[in-house]
This record gives structure tokens, sequence and C-alpha cells, in this order.
């Protein structure tokens, strides 16, 4: 009934926002005397401060035309892959000149948690210059017809095998908080079974693999309610006219509602703060507010089938950690995965996951030998810090890269190359063209990595681990 009752707030409020865009306009036109007063200024700031606030938010775009490769402009193509039900695979072609690497294949896979995948803007903008990247893009729920039946996380984990196999052999995975589990799961499938297209390295960044460690708010709301309670408290039923109508889902709003409520000072700091910038006549300012808010305001609803088996397996149960956790009845063995290299990132300042969350990754696998994993903690961010912003770009992106390349086909076969002359033995004779032109250089930071494929070759393995990394505890 709340879904309804939130469906019908927003129909009421639909004739006030429509004056609100209009007094905003009356106050905003040059010609009006009014709009070059500050008394003008502030009638137009509250009114679109109103328009902003009740608000239906629509899907944002990613708007990424074009890259720069090696100092030229080159276009960028958005592509649908592969199209599931609840999914599409999306391509970020570009047009590169004839003859320059496309660098590492990056598989982003984008929360399932609220927000759309467009929340990754900042992350694929980072990586294109150097890497292919596909990254998924999340269908709203409430948009799928019921008849499409239910989306739980098993079929999560079933899409992700199902692209990293579309996408081939030598794919760098990265799971961005929520999607952490379902990537370890998948990766530990594929190994287990074999499958030639297991992904080169694994990089889980911010995500919840033991929720037991350094617990949050966020960890403690799971931990003190049992499934039950969020079954009757957090799922409802999509109203008509949606195409969705009838599916029990997770609604959008209401985690827009949870994260609001865990900063609402920083929030109301940002509202009164636009309010200001529009009165100060401060475009840039204001044009910030909107940028960010237009993203974050922006939510979909989640299949109720996925939300609780993520609520009750992972932060409830702590399936994973305990060595639990089952994909279609078979129990996940995480031991299994040996050839997958792991990289983990988290960030000082995270309060949705706890420093050491993602990190237990490490613990929980093994078999991976310990020159094929990394840790590395971000030092003054928070969540959203960990994917994006300019210190994703100067310290975590170019780790990525280097990470890739480190442990990507080229960077092994260059290694094995390196140790074969060493030992007197005919290199190239064991290794493709492009494994032993890739080995030209070989640089030993993260930032040298980038440097080489800006140069317009790719990389070799790097003998030392990135500054400021750390081998996990």
């Amino acid at each position: 009934m709340m879904y309804h009752f939130y469906e019908w707030n927003h129909a009421a409020l639909a004739p006030l926002r429509a004056v609100a865009d209009a007094t905003k306009l009356l106050y905003t036109n040059p010609l009006n005397p009014f709009s070059h007063t500050e008394g003008g200024r502030a009638v137009a700031a509250m009114a679109e401060l109103f328009e902003r606030t009740t608000r239906v938010y629509g899907k944002p775009e990613f708007g990424l035309d074009e890259t720069v490769v090696k100092g030229m402009r080159v276009p960028v193509a958005e592509r649908v892959a592969v199209e599931k039900t609840f999914c599409r695979l999306l391509h970020f072609d570009r047009a590169l000149p004839e003859g320059r690497p496309r660098g590492p294949r990056f598989l982003l896979v984008a929360p399932m948690s609220g927000h759309y995948a467009t929340l990754l803007r900042g992350t694929v903008e980072a990586l294109l210059p150097y890497a292919d990247v596909y990254i998924t893009d999340w269908i709203d729920a409430r948009t799928v017809p019921l008849a499409a039946g239910p989306f739980g996380l098993d079929d999560y984990v079933d899409y992700l095998i199902e692209f990293l196999r579309f996408i081939g052999p030598d794919t760098h995975v990265v799971g961005v908080c929520q999607p952490a589990v379902p990537v370890m799961m998948a990766t530990a499938v594929m190994e287990a079974a074999g499958d030639p297209a297991f992904p080169a390295t694994m990089t889980l960044m911010g995500g919840p693999i033991d929720t037991r460690v350094n617990p949050t708010a966020v960890n403690r709301l799971a931990a003190e309610h049992g499934i039950d309670w969020f079954r009757d408290n957090a799922v409802m039923t999509v109203p008509f006219p949606h195409a969705g109508f009838g599916r029990a889902v997770y609604p959008g709003f209401l985690q827009l509602s949870g994260f609001m409520s865990m900063n609402l000072d920083r929030h109301l700091i940002a509202h009164k703060d636009f309010f200001m910038h529009l009165v100060k006549n401060d475009g840039d300012g204001a044009a910030k507010h909107r940028e960010f808010y237009d993203e974050y305001n922006a939510v979909m609803d989640l299949a109720a089938e996925f939300y609780l088996d993520t609520v009750e397996r992972v932060f409830i149960r702590h399936d994973l950690p305990r060595g639990t956790m089952t994909h279609r009845g078979e129990r996940i063995d995480l031991a299994a995965i040996r050839r997958t290299a792991l990289f983990t990132v988290e960030g000082e300042n995270d309060d949705i996951s706890g420093v050491g969350q993602t990190e237990a990754a490490h613990r929980l696998c093994p078999s991976i030998p310990a020159d094929r994993r990394a840790h590395y903690l971000q030092p003054k961010v928070g969540h959203y810090g960990v994917f994006n912003g300019s210190r994703f770009r100067a310290e975590i992106a170019p780790r990525m890269i280097d990470f890739a390349l480190t442990h990507g086909a080229a960077g092994v076969a260059a290694r094995a190359a390196r140790a074969s002359a060493a030992a007197g033995g005919p290199a190239e004779a064991q290794l493709p063209v492009e494994a032993v032109a890739a080995d030209a250089t070989a640089p030993q930071t993260a930032s040298e990595a980038v440097a080489s494929l800006e140069a317009g070759r790719e990389p070799a393995a790097p003998a030392n681990r990135p500054p400021r990394s750390r081998r996990p505890r």
C-alpha cells in the first residue's frame, strides 16, 4: 500500500510542480526586471528547489561520446552487446586508430542496489583511455512484466557467467560494492568447471564480502532484524500502470530514503548551499549540485527475490565467509579460484562497507598465489570515492589498469619470456608476437603502466606492486 501512496503523492503534486516550473521561468526570464534582483532570484530558487525535491527522476544517460587515447580524441559508441530480461551488457566501443592496441578488456559489474549503472559513469570514463570497457546495465524491475518470471541471486550469477563467456578469455571483471559477492561466486563456479572464459583478474571494490568485519550501520540493521522483517516491511508490489504491475519488488525510493537518512545533515546543507548558489547567481556551484543529485536521486526497483536472497545470504547468514554459499544447489568452493588474480580496494572512510570487509576475500581464496593478489586502502575517501572522483582517477584507476596488465595474458606471457630468456631458452619462440611486443619495457609503477599505454604500447608486467598497495593480511 505504501508504494501506491507514493505514486498517488507524486501524481497529486504534479500541478504544483507545473506551477513551480512556470514560476521559475518567470523569475529567470531576463525580460523580467525582478530576475535581476536578489528577491527575484530567491523566488526562482525556491521554485526550482521545490520542483527538484518532489520530482521523479528518470534514468540518466552515460553520455560518453568520446575519449582521449594517446593525446587524440576518438569517438565512443555505446552499443548493446547482450540483452537479457533484467540486464543489458553495454560495450563502449572506441574508434581506435588502425594498429592501436585495444588494451585490457574490463567487465564492470555495476551495483544492483537501487541506483542505475550510470552511477559508474566516472569509473567508465577513467578507464576508457586505456581499456576496452563493458558494463552491466541492470533493468528497473518495475518495468519487467510479471510474466518474465523471478530474478534471484543465482540468476544474477548466471548472467555474469554468460557475459564473461560472451566477452571471452582474458577479461578483467570488476565488482563495485554489492556485486563483489556474486562476482566471487561466478568466478568460483567457472574455475571449478574449468571454463576457459574464467576472468584473468577479479577486482573487488568496497564490497560486502564479510560484513561481520567492522560492521557499519547498514550491516547492523540486517543483523538486528530477521529476513521476515525485511519481507514484511521492505517488499512491495508494483502498482498500475507500470509494466511490472503485480511484481514483488524492493522499491528504489525506499533505498534512496535509507541512503539520505544516513547523512541527512549533509544533504540538508547541500540543498541550502544550492539555494544560496542560485540566489547569488553562482552558476558553477548550482550546476555541480544538479549534476550530482540528478544521478543520486535516480533510483530503480529491485526484484524481491534478488533483494531477499542478498539480505539473507550475504548480510544475515554470511554464507560466503562461512563456506555455505550455494549456486543452483551446489556449494561454492572459493578454493577453486586458482588462476584468477585478486585485487581488493577499500576506502578509509567507507560507511557502507567497512574497512576489512572487502579485504576478507583474500582469506577466503587460499589457492591464489601470493604474487597474484594485492590490496589497496585509499586514504580520505568514503564509499563513493572508491569508484569515482579525483582520488579514484589519480590513485585507484591506474592501479586497476596496472593490475590487469600485470596479470593478463600478455603480462603472464612476458614474464614467462623473461624467465625463459634468463634460463637460456628460446623465449620468443614460445610466445605470440603481441606478447613479446608488450614486454618492450617493464614499468614498475601504476603511473608508468598508464604512461606506457598513453605512449601507444601495451605495458609489461611490473616486478613490484604499485606504491601504497600491500599484501592482504
